[in-house]
């Protein structure tokens, strides 16, 4: 399907060349004389972008690109002006047309134009499209939950999402704090800015400033040009401090100058940057007993504290367990091909029963696994992992004086990785292939293991 241009010029001749130089080129042409016939026809047509003179009697051309813009703020909007006027065609661009091209002009030049306009339509609606993705892929919905703990959790989320105010998030791991952050900053004022998230725990120590700050050219030996730190690059953004009681106290006091000041200074530089940045922080660990240990920072804790998120561990939300079950089954039939409809009673019994140290992705392993391996079309308990269903009893017949606790567990561990491998080469039809993608590991550990565990 051709691509659609609307042609807004009160002079026919300059009309039927464009339409016949546009038409040549494959484009569907629409000609119109005025400003106000423009933002009649420009939806009905479904225009993809509009060459709009600049002089025109009554409605001139900013004007009528200003009224088209406010319904169709991406419109790319090429402004044609006689020579004389091209002052007024850089006042246009300034408010919002693509470029401007003089008369008379010549036809490559103008093809040009069109073409990079048009490719910037096609960029500026695919950013469009991928963010309203991210929105809702981010939504609260898409947080699986019914119980009125999370209830609780998503009426503090919406009261922040609209506000700048620094968030601090505190629960164990694998609760979902990350996806709650992303929630927060997709529903928020700065939706179309970046996210950069830091993993503080994750970061060396030498190198926490490097990569909060950056650093100048020439700062230090290996620094062969300028490096822009994580700060910087989430100007204008959301900064996500992750495992921010990881943080050694050191770098608690440069954060805590930037949390203050809203300026930071990259390694080796002399001025100081301003950054517009809001700040969400989320660790598992309890910052008012790390205050207590000397650990964190108090006067860093208050910075953080403004607003709080708690967010409970699943074994205080059991009721939410079936619905993530669910959600885990439909995910991974369709990342690994597999045809698992259901789970059993009592398989769902000893999922409910554990305690579930690992939370929301302890969970997910376990259904994953579980998926793996069942025999048929639903989980069963004996599809579930021995951490979930529970270890063999010892028996009489297991003599711990002579292969003491960690032979026992080594051998333990290797039987339960036999019977995994011995249930994945029954499901792939022993395509040894699939079987390695289906348990994530190289052929060539497949190869190994069945060769130790008598398989080949």
């Amino acid at each position: 399907m051709s691509q659609k241009i609307l042609i807004v010029d009160d002079e026919k001749k300059i009309c039927n060349i464009l339409t016949q130089i546009l038409s040549d080129e494959g484009y569907t042409v629409r000609a119109v004389g005025n400003g106000e016939e423009a933002i009649k026809v420009v939806d009905s047509f479904d225009s993809e972008l509009i060459l709009m003179d600049q002089n025109m009697p009554g409605m001139n051309g900013i004007e009528a690109m200003t009224h088209i813009k406010e319904k169709h703020p991406d419109m790319s909007i090429i402004i044609l002006t006689a020579y004389g006027s091209i002052p007024l065609a850089v006042e246009a661009i300034k408010k919002g047309a693509y470029d401007y091209i003089s008369k008379p002009f010549d036809n490559e030049e103008l093809l040009i134009i069109i073409r990079r306009a048009l490719e910037h339509s096609r960029l500026t609606e695919e950013i469009s499209h991928l963010k309203k993705q991210l929105q809702e892929k981010y939504s609260f919905k898409n947080i699986i939950s019914v119980s009125s703990k999370m209830q609780k959790v998503f009426e503090r989320m919406q009261r922040i999402c609209e506000t700048n105010a620094t968030v601090l998030i505190q629960g164990e791991s694998g609760t979902g704090k990350e996806l709650i952050v992303r929630a927060i900053h997709y529903h928020g004022q700065r939706r179309d800015k970046p996210l950069v998230a830091i993993n503080c725990g994750a970061i060396p120590i030498n190198l926490l400033e490097s990569e909060f700050f950056g650093y100048e050219k020439g700062a230090f030996t290996d620094a062969k040009e300028r490096k822009i730190g994580k700060f910087e690059h989430a100007d204008g953004g959301t900064l996500f401090l992750d495992e921010v009681g990881e943080l050694p106290l050191d770098a608690q006091v440069k954060l805590l100058r930037v949390l203050d000041e809203r300026k930071i200074n990259r390694i080796g530089g002399r001025e100081s940057i301003p950054i517009d940045v809001r700040f969400i922080a989320a660790t598992n660990k309890d910052l008012q007993e790390e205050v207590k240990k000397g650990t964190f920072r108090l006067d860093l804790f208050y910075r953080l504290n403004i607003f709080t998120i708690t967010v409970p561990p699943v074994r205080e939300r059991k009721e939410d367990i079936p619905l993530l079950v669910e959600h885990f089954i439909d995910k991974y039939n369709k990342q690994l091909g597999l045809k698992i409809k259901s789970i059993s009673k009592s398989a769902m019994s000893n999922l409910q029963d554990y305690n579930l140290p690992g939370n929301v992705r302890d969970l997910e392993n376990a259904v994953q696994s579980a998926m793996i391996v069942a025999q048929d079309e639903v989980i069963q308990s004996e599809d579930l992992p021995l951490r979930i269903r529970g270890y063999p009893e010892l028996t009489d017949e297991t003599d711990l004086k002579k292969t003491g606790l960690e032979e026992y567990t080594k051998q333990l561990s290797m039987k339960i990785e036999k019977e995994l491998i011995i249930k994945a080469l029954e499901k792939c039809h022993n395509n040894r292939t699939n079987t390695a993608n289906l348990l994530k590991i190289s052929r060539k550990t497949l190869f190994n293991k069945m060769k130790n565990y008598g398989l080949l």
